[in-house]
């Protein structure tokens, strides 16, 4: 995960003095004068101290954003590259995939030729719609539509196979709806209907814009959301769908045809370039419904709601009518949030549908030998201090310790970009279309994508884009995931000492290479097989652990709020996590400098606690304190250090000091 920072504010230690008493008989004292507050030191607030010139250089914008921190800087600088490569592949493109993307820049930056444009990128799309005569024309329609990449009816994407983690297959799974929840469409309550009144007015107006007369608008706008009803009554509500299990139910591909006739999924299939021998069908029942839909529907409700569904999907890359009823109904109404400009706009469009072209390149551009060859380095070294610690964990029994062995003898670690490149053979864009260049992409994406699902297929490629900030464990396939955007300041920083890149870039990998070996990682097993290979009496001895932390932070008071502490149940598993990683970091750097001088040492603390230097509103905070399940920045960077001795020692806390917990509270991981 990339890692994110929360609520942060100096924690200052009063200091009050006594004036002179005044001259006379009764010698009264005189009132007290305070003094300004002292400075943070590391060893009272060793977040403050370390942070201290960024948290003034960074306060919150007035009337701006809720928070200001060193990691959201990083996604924006990752942004910003972004924006650079594309400027330059638009002038001066290096090769093929260059030239792509810089037309594609080109002709989305063009807003006078998106005018120009109108709906003319759909064309295509609404003229094979419109040419549906009978029930046996739309499955076609439906699987064509899923080819470019706009999802109708249902969605159909590559996950990984429960049974076989090496390997993904195809989920044939409910969606197909313009409203984010099926309830929207059934609850009775004021509010849903007024929402879904709006809703049917967003539909008139994309209806109306994609060729529908203004007599019949209000008619077709109906039959689209009863057909959107009929899916969500067999939909299941979203809470459902959060646990993976629920949504597994794999079905030999070999019978769907005669399944669902006419829905023709075993076409479908076939279209998309599946050639497996399974797939998911989580909800029988839905898609016995679409498939009675598919028969029993008049065409001409269906051309209405495929026509929508174009236009909707397509609205942000079209012409001004339909990015303005689009943002009115999605952006207003739906999220509250503000138009993003033009060029952001654009690049959004490029990383939704040529997202793994903009990371090829920019690795090619952004991401140094060097820096890759050093992130390797400490991630490598950091994992063999896991092995050590898994060898001296008490809490582990001899079987449990030689399955967490054999599981981290096989862990990968890769760095930058996935290992295996992607087929770059696609239609020539130009300049003249971005609608049409969106398709083109998209339908490319779409191609890849549907490579995922077959044998030795699920590590093909990552789940994040090589140009966005992330640093995670894959828990399916037992792999650290490190994209080249996140090998930049704060998290590795080349320029300073390595001290400090070990505490920041090697910390956030002790962090989440323990998520292999905890409480969640014990499901999967050496093998990538489903199972829980703890005993009860290590279940037993991690929740005892773990409740240690979660009271410890429960004591801390929530940073920015006043009255309210930090939920230690909802951030103690995140919490041993940054204990894990600051231990495991700390270990792999003492045995790469085991010379290290007290100021190196010291710079691998303050590497680790650059990484949550934020300023948050109290709004935020508030938010934050309800929902997140990571501790506030100053105390994720403060806890974790008030058990370690070396912390102590590097810069001279006394035990008993709050950055220095006494010999008989100290919380260690890994003593």
């Amino acid at each position: 995960m990339t890692p994110r920072p929360f609520a942060c504010a100096l924690v200052l230690a009063l200091a009050t003095g006594l004036t002179a008493p005044d001259a006379g008989a009764a010698k009264k004292r005189a009132p007290a004068k305070g003094k300004a507050p002292a400075a943070a030191n590391a060893c009272s607030d060793f977040y403050a101290y370390a942070n201290s010139d960024w948290l003034r250089a960074h306060p919150l914008p007035s009337g701006g954003a809720a928070s200001v921190s060193a990691l959201g800087q990083l996604n924006d600088r990752a942004r910003t590259q972004q924006i650079e490569l594309l400027q330059g592949a638009m002038t001066a493109p290096q090769g093929e995939v260059q030239k792509l993307l810089g037309d594609f820049w080109a002709s989305g930056l063009d807003e006078a030729a998106v005018e120009r444009d109108g709906a003319q990128p759909i064309a295509p799309l609404l003229g094979r719609i419109n040419a549906i005569k009978s029930a046996k024309d739309i499955p076609a329609s439906i699987a064509a539509l899923h080819q470019v990449g706009i999802p109708v009816v249902f969605n159909f994407g590559a996950d990984i196979d429960l049974r076989d983690l090496t390997r993904h297959i195809g989920y044939l799974s409910q969606g197909g709806l313009g409203l984010p929840d099926p309830a929207y469409y059934t609850r009775g309550d004021a509010e849903t209907r007024a929402l879904l009144g709006q809703y049917t007015t967003y539909v008139e107006k994309i209806l109306a814009l994609t060729g529908t007369s203004p007599d019949k608008v209000a008619a077709e706008a109906r039959l689209v959301v009863d057909l959107e009803t009929r899916i969500a009554q067999a939909s299941r509500p979203l809470i459902d769908l959060r646990t993976p299990r629920n949504n597994f139910a794999p079905v030999e591909t070999s019978k769907l045809a005669k399944q669902y006739k006419r829905l023709q999924l075993g076409d479908f299939l076939k279209v998309q370039g599946v050639k497996d021998d399974s797939v998911s069908i989580a909800n029988p029942a839905l898609f016995a419904q679409l498939d009675n839909l598919a028969g029993s529907l008049k065409p001409d409700q269906w051309k209405a709601y495929l026509r929508w569904r174009v236009g909707d999907a397509m609205a942000p890359y079209l012409a001004k009518p339909f990015r303005d009823a689009e943002y009115d109904f999605r952006g207003r109404v739906l999220t509250g949030l503000p138009a993003p400009s033009r060029q952001q706009a654009v690049l959004d469009a490029i990383n939704l549908a040529a997202g793994p072209m903009l990371g090829r390149e920019y690795v090619n551009r952004y991401l140094p030998a060097a820096t890759r060859s050093r992130a390797e380095e400490i991630a490598t070294q950091v994992r063999a201090a896991l092995g050590a610690a898994i060898d001296r964990d008490s809490r582990f029994s001899a079987a449990a310790k030689t399955e967490a062995k054999a599981k981290l003898d096989r862990l990968g670690i890769e760095i930058g970009a996935p290992k295996r490149d992607l087929d770059y053979s696609v239609q020539p864009m130009g300049r003249g279309s971005f609608g049409s260049n969106m398709l083109i992409a998209s339908t490319w994406r779409h191609r890849e994508e549907m490579k995922r699902i077959g044998r030795g297929n699920a590590d093909r490629r990552w789940d994040v884009l090589p140009q966005q900030p992330a640093l995670a464990y894959d828990i399916a396939q037992n792999r650290l995931i490190v994209t080249a955007a996140m090998l930049q300041p704060p998290v590795l920083d080349t320029g300073k000492d390595i001290a400090a890149q070990y505490g920041a870039f090697g910390a956030l990998v002790g962090h989440e290479l323990s998520h292999g070996f905890d409480n969640r990682g014990r499901l999967v097993d050496a093998k990538q097989e489903l199972r829980d290979w703890w005993t009860p009496a290590e279940t037993s001895a991690w929740d005892a652990f773990g409740n240690r932390i979660a009271a410890q932070y429960g004591g801390f008071a929530y940073t920015g709020l006043s009255g309210t502490r930090v939920n230690g149940t909802q951030v103690r598993d995140d919490a041993i996590a940054d204990l894990a990683g600051v231990e495991l970091a700390w270990a792999a750097y003492r045995n790469a400098q085991s010379s290290a001088s007290k100021t190196a040492q010291q710079d691998f603390y303050k590497g680790w606690a650059s990484l949550w230097a934020e300023n948050l509103s109290p709004a935020a905070a508030s938010e934050r304190a309800a929902t997140d399940v990571h501790a506030p920045g100053q105390w994720r960077a403060n806890a974790p250090l008030m058990s370690q001795t070396g912390f102590g020692e590097a810069f001279g806390c006394k035990a008993g000091s709050p950055m220095q917990a006494a010999a008989d509270r100290q919380i260690k991981l890994f003593p």
